[in-house]
């Protein structure tokens, strides 16, 4: 069932304007949420802001901004001046350029939306500025007030309608080469990458949803429901993996025939798979 439009504007190209809708396209609606309760009494705890120094509770309206310059001290600004510098009009998304999609990193996109036409009359001009981006293979930039903030945001030809997504700031996003780059430079065995494919090979399945099911969300509704009926639900001990180092061709072969046998339990697996795969691993350093 399709969500309720939690933005309404126009979306504007050059000369070209629609009213448009927009729902974020992902939704956590469905996770188990806790509310913080006072242990003693059962009862719902309210938070608030609380002087640091006095400690007494801070009214709303002497709530201000801060920036701080050194310890203890801080630049305040007021909410004129803060509104002094965000987006003239935060109801228009007007795309005043464009890029190729490939040129956008991953690591760029944020939050992804739905965007379609919010009435029949501007349907036609939402599907021009559609169409025209699908058919560039171009994607538009704009900006936009979202959650209480100006996002820089991406928009695509999706389907039907509208993808669009916040975009990171370049502030927000890390160097892959600051990690990356204290990588060693030891080249992998390529006998070991073969059986490594296999094993990726076997493994490989069609996609389907289903394999992003959340197993502790699965856990807290069966617990959940067991409260409610007045049982304790029997916990399940914490399986710890092993630590130890192995031979990795021992364990690649293993991996293998444990593949093998999981899909033809009648057969043995095959001489490629190497050694037997109840054979001890050989322990490191010899």
């Amino acid at each position: 069932m399709a969500g309720r439009a939690f933005w309404k504007g126009y979306l504007k190209l050059s000369l070209v304007t629609c009213s448009v809708s927009m729902m974020p396209a992902t939704t956590d609606a469905e996770k188990v949420r806790f509310h913080t309760l006072n242990g003693r009494t059962g009862h719902r705890v309210v938070s608030q802001y609380v002087d640091a120094v006095t400690g007494k509770p801070v009214a709303e309206e002497d709530e201000a901004k801060g920036y701080p310059r050194g310890e203890d001290d801080y630049v305040i600004l007021e909410e004129d001046e803060l509104a002094s510098v965000r987006l003239a009009s935060a109801r228009t998304i007007q795309i005043d350029q464009f890029v190729d999609r490939d040129s956008i990193d991953w690591i760029w996109l944020d939050r992804p939306h739905y965007l379609l036409p919010d009435d029949e009359v501007g349907e036609e001009a939402f599907c021009v500025i559609r169409d025209a981006m699908a058919s560039s293979g171009q994607v538009g930039i704009a900006r936009l007030v979202l959650y209480s903030r100006e996002r820089a945001v991406m928009l695509e030809a999706r389907d039907k309608g509208i993808a669009l997504w916040t975009l990171r700031y370049g502030d927000e996003v890390r160097d892959a080469a600051d990690y990356f780059g204290a990588i060693g430079e030891a080249e992998s065995d390529p006998p070991a990458v073969e059986l490594l494919t296999r094993l990726i090979e076997s493994q490989t399945r069609p996609w389907d949803p289903a394999m992003l099911d959340d197993p502790v969300q699965a856990r807290l509704l069966d617990m959940i429901a067991a409260k409610k009926k007045g049982r304790k639900r029997r916990r399940k001990p914490v399986v710890e993996t092993s630590g130890n180092v192995i031979n990795i061709m021992d364990a690649l072969r293993r991996s293998l025939a444990t593949e093998a046998k999981g899909k033809n339990p009648t057969k043995s697996p095959s001489k490629s798979a190497g050694k037997d795969p109840g054979s001890a691993p050989k322990k490191p350093g010899r």
